[in-house]
């Protein structure tokens, strides 16, 4: 490899920005190449930052993606989205030779199938909630006659919304047909499952992995309702913070050593080594931690609040996983908190007006240990416009979570656009 690494990193998101930040500031990076990209993933070479470059392919391209990194001569590609992982890039990149980091097409089915995640979980005894599984909806149908509360999920990738809390058999079955005959998730509801409805507070623990050893990211909380108060419909996250001030150390070490190195091993045995980010959506239930799903990739927005506590060098991190030596390298973080706050576009969830101007961008950038993390936004004749429901991020750290989220939410003040929608009680309760 070269003395200056040159990168590409695939995603156009929040996370995406969030990840080229970090990357870029490794001594060891000359050069970030973003594909697609957005307003926010270009800046030139700075003395404390590589320079990144946005590349008009998109994440779902893989021969073109193929095509780049050998013309560009990429010593490592990233992948930030997960639709690109399950269907292959990984694989496609490795076959011809170049470093990538992301699990194989054979390891992302851990987020790519709720139902094949849901087996490999009971096979390896990690702890989960109750399910069963269903291809015909008549099954499905019946199975649900009598049940009390459930949820009901899409088998496939859905972006994050075919999760569906169902309080009783009627909104079960309305779900269920939501599902597989409306069919709102496509392909995705060809399969669903339907899970025990645990209760307590949610956390999100991700770990990087070399396919053997696994080292914890602080853990992490987003929210996923519109409105304050965790009302309304669910969204890609409005916000989050790092770490929950009920996590503690000993917790995050359970999780490792039930979850987290049962799942890697477990990968590992059936001839598909885990390489990448693993993520391990946890409820804490009164009888233990117990996992909700695995996503097989950094999380949106807990990417944005967990990140700017990194003490190290990301990009070394990341190739000590694809050269299979992390047990070596070192992964540190700083003590403190990060929150995160979206702005949203209005209407989102739902249909959501793009082009409208932003302003405030720098001036929030300039608050206290502000970062702002772009994910739907577009340059538009040298103005940055919404073009996204989930337009940016504002991350702030502290040295604990009330002054983090202050300091966001003085960066959030800063910046407008017209029908601009935020959570006003990110980690307000610390859950």
């Amino acid at each position: 490899m070269n003395d200056q690494l040159t990168l590409l990193l695939i995603g156009s998101g929040g996370r995406e920005h969030a990840l080229a930040w970090a990357l870029a500031r490794s001594p060891r990076v000359g050069q970030v190449y973003v594909a697609p990209g957005n307003a926010g993933t270009e800046w030139p070479a700075a003395a404390e930052m590589a320079a990144a470059t946005n590349v008009a392919l998109s994440a779902d391209d893989a021969p073109a993606l193929l095509a780049f990194a050998r013309e560009r001569r990429v010593d490592l590609t990233v992948v930030g989205p997960e639709a690109p992982l399950a269907a292959g890039v990984v694989d496609l990149f490795q076959a011809a030779g170049l470093p990538i980091f992301g699990p194989s097409r054979a390891a992302a089915r851990l987020e790519a199938s709720k139902s094949f995640a849901k087996d490999f979980m009971r096979e390896c005894a990690i702890p989960t909630g109750g399910y069963a599984a269903f291809a015909d909806y008549e099954s499905a149908r019946r199975y649900l006659a009598g049940t009390g509360p459930v949820v009901v999920k899409a088998d496939g990738l859905a972006a994050g919304k075919g999760v569906l809390m169902c309080d009783d058999e009627e909104a079960a079955q309305a779900a269920l047909r939501q599902v597989m005959l409306a069919r709102e998730f496509g392909a995705a509801g060809d399969t669903v499952v339907v899970e025990e409805r645990l209760s307590g507070p949610e956390v999100s623990v991700l770990a990087f992995s070399d396919g053997r050893t696994v080292a914890p990211m602080p853990p992490a909380r987003d929210h996923k309702r519109i409105y304050d108060g965790d009302r309304g419909p669910n969204t890609g996250g409005m916000g989050a913070f790092a770490p929950p001030p009920d996590v503690g150390a000993a917790l995050v070490d359970e999780i490792r050593r039930t979850v987290l190195q049962p799942a890697v091993d477990g990968m590992a045995a059936r001839g598909t080594p885990y390489v990448g980010v693993l993520y391990a959506g946890m409820m804490l239930t009164a009888a233990g931690p117990r996992v909700l799903e695995f996503n097989c990739r950094f999380g949106d927005p807990e990417t944005q609040a967990i990140l700017p506590l990194l003490d190290g060098d990301l990009a070394e991190i990341v190739l000590a996983c694809v050269e299979g030596r992390l047990d070596q390298a070192e992964v540190r973080w700083q003590h403190g908190a990060c929150a995160t706050v979206v702005l949203a576009s209005e209407g989102y969830p739902g249909a959501y007006p793009k082009g409208r101007p932003i302003s405030g961008l720098d001036e929030a950038a300039g608050c206290e240990a502000v970062a702002v993390f772009h994910a739907g936004t577009a340059r538009r004749d040298g103005h940055v416009v919404t073009a996204g429901g989930r337009v940016l991020a504002v991350s702030a750290t502290g040295d604990d979570l009330p002054s983090a989220l202050a300091r966001a939410y003085a960066g959030v003040e800063r910046i407008h656009f017209e029908g601009m929608h935020y959570r006003r009680d990110i980690g307000r309760r610390g859950g």
